[in-house]
């Protein structure tokens, strides 16, 4: 009887993913959902672990992913919500990856940021003889200066920015959402380039697909400017509500609605302020809408807006929903910042950065001109499905875990089927 060679049965196996997510459940996060869907297509066996949704459950497949998913902590409110949630999450995943280590084993761990803290759990397995990847889809250090506290806590930023520094040299490999994130770690972190890749965020293909408009959004209005997203201080509505009182105003139109799309821990804040604007009849808060259901929403609008302020943060991060409005083949107003240059180019039209008189001139152009609307929809979505979709994005991804080439193991070469949207209860 011929022995078997060991080493050509573990060649056969397929690489074993494990994903970490902690800051959205994975139905509800579409990049890590094709980049989960894009490696188990191109044959990886992947599994992720995250915080549950409403109605998930502990274990749910979706399509060819597991997920092992715990209930999330309560929504954080200062530094002590803030260690409470991290604590609850990294204790329970790092439990869960005991679990999945013992149950169906993996060879790469890969770390969705925020938080940086993952380092501890991808780290740890290190040690073990597993890959890791840091996965950067948000500049922590930026992001707390932009969205917090002013001046800054020295400490809790030395914290963060030393936890994403030892994120990226402990990584074999870092994933970059863009070519600012990837010269950032290169300076900050010290690390080569050859160890970053840049995978860009894209909308899903589904986003393409004709939705038909919930026309009660309308509500009478000529004009009805659309905006999806989270609801924060660093996200720019409030600039967002003054320059819809500016058209009000200055320009004497009322001919419009503005329809705020998502939810977030300004949004009672904004709401006081459009109505110290004496604007709130004019805008309608939807609160949370089903992730499926955004495009009928955005299909509804005339004009869709970015109004995210230049800063430090925002000036090197790339904005999902100016590529989801693109894909509806929706204009776009945005201010001048130098990532919504790289995605929208020349399909959209910018006002000087946080200039709120210049962003109500370019949405009053956009209302005075629909030809000019049509054309710049029409551009947008072209430059989505040439360059901006998630199939553009997927072979860099898999360059990515080419370059790990773990002992003992042949990462496949299977072409992955596009990315779509799978959420299957098992």
């Amino acid at each position: 009887m011929r022995a078997t060679n060991p080493s050509n049965t573990h060649a056969k196996r397929p690489t074993r993913v494990l994903m970490l997510l902690e800051n959205a459940a994975y139905s509800e996060d579409g990049r890590v959902r094709c980049e989960a869907n894009s490696l188990a297509a191109a044959g990886f066996d992947v599994t992720v672990i995250g915080p549950a949704a409403d109605g998930e459950r502990w274990f749910e497949q979706f399509g060819g992913v597991a997920g092992y998913q715990f209930p999330p902590p309560p929504m954080a409110n200062g530094l002590i919500g803030y260690f409470v949630e991290y604590a609850y999450a990294l204790s329970t995943m790092f439990a869960l990856t005991l679990w999945i280590a013992l149950r169906r084993g993996f060879d790469v761990i890969h770390a969705h940021n925020p938080p940086d803290f993952l380092v501890l759990i991808g780290g740890f397995w290190r040690l073990f003889g597993k890959k890791f990847v840091y996965d950067q889809h948000d500049l922590a250090p930026d992001m707390y200066q932009t969205r917090f506290t002013h001046p800054p806590n020295r400490m809790l930023l030395g914290i963060l920015e030393f936890f994403e520094r030892m994120s990226c040299r402990c990584a074999n490999h870092v994933i970059a959402v863009n070519d600012s994130y990837k010269q950032q770690q290169i300076q900050r972190s010290g690390i080569p380039a050859d160890r970053i890749t840049v995978v860009r965020n894209g909308p899903e293909p589904w986003h393409l697909h004709q939705f038909e408009p919930d026309d009660s959004l309308r509500a009478g209005a000529a004009i009805v400017f659309g905006y999806v997203g989270m609801m924060g201080r660093q996200d720019g509505i409030d600039y967002l509500l003054r320059s819809l009182a500016i058209l009000r105003t200055e320009n004497n139109r009322s001919d419009w609605r503005c329809v705020l799309i998502g939810k977030g821990p300004a949004m009672e804040e904004l709401q006081q302020l459009a109505a110290g604007l004496d604007i709130a009849g004019q805008v309608l808060f939807t609160g949370w809408v089903d992730y499926e259901q955004v495009p009928r929403y955005i299909a509804a609008t005339d004009i869709c807006v970015v109004p995210d302020p230049s800063n430090e943060y925002n000036d090197h991060s790339t904005i999902v929903k100016v590529m989801e409005y693109m894909a509806q083949a929706k204009p776009v107003v945005a201010f001048d910042l130098p990532e919504h240059r790289v995605t929208a180019a020349d399909t959209a039209l910018y006002a000087r950065a946080n200039d709120e008189h210049d962003f109500a001139r370019q949405l009053l152009r956009l209302m005075d001109d629909p030809t000019l609307r049509q054309s710049l929809g029409r551009a947008g979505r072209e430059r989505v499905v040439q360059s901006l979709t998630w199939e553009h994005q997927e072979e860099h991804l898999l360059a990515a875990y080419r370059s790990l080439e773990p002992r003992g193991h042949a990462y496949p070469n299977k072409q992955p089927e596009h990315c779509e949207f799978v959420a299957t209860n098992n």
